[in-house]
């Protein structure tokens, strides 16, 4: 059998939906899992097994959402601790490849995981611990795929192909929250939104309707990366260092030292740190929130769900073209700026006021305004997205990608626990849902001051 060396090289345009794929494939853990379905079931079971156990309504939820914020800082640690040092050995040794099959491994048995937290048996912390090992192997996977974007053309078209991606990744992810709420499941009334019994006869009562979301992204994810493994390569070299953890120490130690000589990356590195951690805080308790303060139902997240993803597609595609003539700068600084307004508009709503005016008993308005919430946060949120991936592959070094997108995940994990401690400390402290949310404008605001320091398109490289 021909080895990669000498093997047919894949055509560029194969290459290129290869990498879409890993956004179709993965986009799933954060639509289904960490935002829209199993995020908002996990506040509600927590918050049912903590009322049993004698605590108020309203100081559950509040508990319940504190739970979440906690274990999404544990994983955040883990990747934030890892992420640059995995990055340096891959970049030394030349290879990718192996550590993405390991980490879709992590994502696969992570989600699959998840179908064991019935509520009569919950468990907060193997709940917590099964998707903490989805999601690390979701970002890691994430990290070494990003680092094959400034390898898929040249450096003007590198914003419409991240744009073209991400708005392919949110596709997927509409659609697989499409087939959950239509197959899957059930509402008040025991049927899907197709009016169908859930698919293979699943109990509502034990939620297994809503736990299969677990191994639905799981398989979705298996045969969904299948082109990525077909048509992505490592691309060849001359033989390099074998894998060794102190080779990938030393690399990393030396481009921890030199940071400082290049300081557009590190003002990118600070700034993103900030207004990702707000962003994943929105993405992360956005369900959450609307289940606990406006009463929602997991089926009306799920319909907000479908309206964000849609949102994101349709604009992370525009976006793309926008970043392509004006550089995604100003595209990231404009996004900030949205969700900012964004965030005020989500604290300001409660069932019966709207910007701190009191409304009438059953009014819509802070339902309607709420939508439009999640189009503003689905927009605002892929495009900086997009544009942020872009920017780093100006801003790092060409020959030191993997490691660059280490140290961007680094950056986005090292205060990754800011958002949700905040939140969680800040709801604790409160007691309230609504208030806890508030840190995310500072967040917000830190990574827009960062930005005065970013060169558009980064220090020179020799």
């Amino acid at each position: 059998m021909a080895d990669i060396a000498t093997a047919p090289a894949i055509p560029i345009r194969k290459r290129i939906w290869g990498w879409y794929f890993f956004d179709w494939a993965s986009q799933p853990y954060n639509t289904l899992l960490l935002t829209f379905i199993f995020g908002p079931y996990f506040a509600q079971t927590a918050t049912q097994s903590l009322m049993a156990g004698g605590m108020s309504e309203l100081a559950a939820e509040a508990q319940a959402q504190a739970y979440w914020g906690y274990g999404l800082t544990a994983s955040g640690i883990a990747i934030a601790i890892l992420a640059p040092i995995l990055g340096a050995i891959a970049d030394s040794t030349g290879k990718r490849m192996p550590w993405i099959w390991l980490f879709s491994v992590l994502y696969f048995v992570g989600s699959f995981g998840l179908w064991w937290t019935a509520p009569d048996s919950f468990s907060v912390l193997w709940a917590l611990v099964f998707f903490g090992i989805g999601l690390i192997g979701m970002e890691f996977a994430t990290i070494f795929t990003n680092s094959y974007l400034p390898s898929m053309g040249p450096k003007d078209e590198l914003g419409r192909i991240s744009g073209s991606g991400w708005a392919f990744g949110y596709v997927g992810g509409v659609l697989a929250l499409v087939v959950m709420l239509l197959l899957f499941q059930a509402g008040e009334n025991g049927r899907t939104m197709a009016g169908l019994t859930p698919l293979f006869g699943l109990d509502t009562e034990t939620g297994a309707d809503t736990r299969i979301v677990g191994p639905l992204a799981a398989v979705w994810f298996a045969v969904f990366m299948i082109p990525f493994f077909l048509w992505v390569r490592d691309e060849p070299h001359e033989p390099r260092l074998p894998y060794r953890f102190g080779n990938g120490m030393r690399e990393l130690y030396h481009t921890l030292i030199n940071l400082p000589g290049n300081p557009s990356l590190l003002a990118y590195l600070g700034s993103s740190m900030f207004y990702r951690d707000a962003l994943n805080g929105m993405y992360t308790f956005g369900g959450i929130y609307a289940l606990g303060v406006l009463g929602w139902s997991i089926v009306q997240v799920g319909v907000f769900g479908i309206i964000a993803a849609l949102s994101g597609a349709i604009f992370c595609w525009i976006a793309g073209y926008i970043d392509r003539a004006i550089g995604p700068k100003p595209v990231i600084v404009t996004c900030c700026i949205i969700l900012i307004g964004t965030a005020g508009l989500i604290i300001s709503l409660t069932p019966t006021s709207a910007f701190g005016v009191a409304l009438p008993e059953g009014s819509p308005l802070p339902d309607q305004l709420f939508y439009v919430a999640g189009i503003l946060i689905g927009a605002a949120g892929g495009v900086l997205q997009s544009s942020s991936r872009n920017m780093l592959t100006r801003q790092g070094n060409p020959e030191r990608m993997t490691e660059a997108f280490g140290l961007y995940a680094l950056s986005g994990k090292a205060t990754s626990f800011l958002a949700p401690m905040l939140i969680a400390i800040t709801s604790d402290l409160t007691g309230s849902q609504r208030l806890g949310v508030t840190p995310l404008i500072g967040l917000f605001a830190l990574g827009l001051v960062l930005l005065l320091w970013v060169k558009p398109d980064g220090e020179q490289h020799t």
